[in-house]
């Protein structure tokens, strides 16, 4: 039973991540790098930090 819970903790996890890096406009593939320890950290912060290709510029005022 608990095995079937992780499983499902794990894809439910890639779904939500390929969901936020689709409406950045970042090819989903990436979202496997979330299955990697220590990769998955540093790709949250390159992630965070980076242009977004979708992103509408703001305006300032």
């Amino acid at each position: 039973m608990e095995i079937i819970l992780i499983i499902a903790f794990g894809v439910f996890i890639l779904w939500l991540g390929s969901k936020i890096l689709d409406k950045a406009g970042i090819h989903r593939g990436w979202v496997f790098c979330l299955l990697i320890p220590v990769v998955n950290i540093i790709m949250i912060w390159l992630f965070a930090f980076t242009y977004w290709p979708n992103s509408k510029p703001q305006k300032h005022s």
